[in-house]
């Protein structure tokens, strides 16, 4: 387990799983097992999945939230993750690997390296700088894109999809780099 960050007001966990190629059907059933055991831990509060690009990775990120950060370590070393862990363990291409933040912490923290996370208020004024322009630019690529799928335009579906594509888009895409351009100010 990798900790980069002090833990404050709730806890997060990411998640990284690279399943092999042939074994993506058993991890989400295996998904389908541990979700109900985690989302009836004390504490638990959310769980999302981000699921492999068919044909280019097999790396699943599941990230979950828990109210307290004593609660997030009690379902990580709990006996029924280990126990449900070393059931999939067959199926992963690498180990289980995880790290645990505070908040949106994991979005200012480069992947393997341990330093310290910006104050609050820089973390809110670059995600909602960096959130403002997606929330505009998102809905008008992927509108379009429904209307040409032939997707209803239901309310609730076009706000699930605008939502996932902004997050993928923010985690994996905006951030990243980002933080890189005002690393100077955001640490200082």
């Amino acid at each position: 387990m990798n900790s980069s960050a002090p833990l404050q007001d709730g806890a997060t966990a990411v998640i990284m799983h690279r399943v092999r190629g042939s074994a993506q059907t058993d991890y989400d059933e295996w998904l389908g097992e541990i979700g109900p055991v985690c989302q009836a831990a004390p504490g638990h509060l959310d769980w999302q999945i981000i699921r492999p690009v068919t044909g280019l990775t097999t790396s699943y990120t599941v990230v979950i939230r828990f109210d307290t950060p004593d609660n997030l370590r009690q379902w990580m070393n709990s006996p029924e993750r280990k126990q449900l862990i070393e059931k999939v363990r067959p199926l992963l291409a690498t180990d289980d690997d995880y790290t645990i933040h505070s908040g949106l912490d994991f979005l200012f923290t480069p992947k393997g390296e341990k330093t310290k996370v910006p104050v609050r208020w820089k973390q809110f004024l670059v995600t909602w700088s960096a959130i403002y322009p997606l929330s505009l630019a998102v809905p008008l690529a992927v509108v379009p894109a429904m209307r040409a799928a032939g997707l209803p335009g239901y309310r609730a579906l076009t706000s699930l999809l605008v939502s996932g594509a902004l997050v993928c888009l923010m985690i994996y895409v905006v951030m990243p780099h980002y933080t890189k351009l005002v690393r100077r100010w955001l640490f200082n």
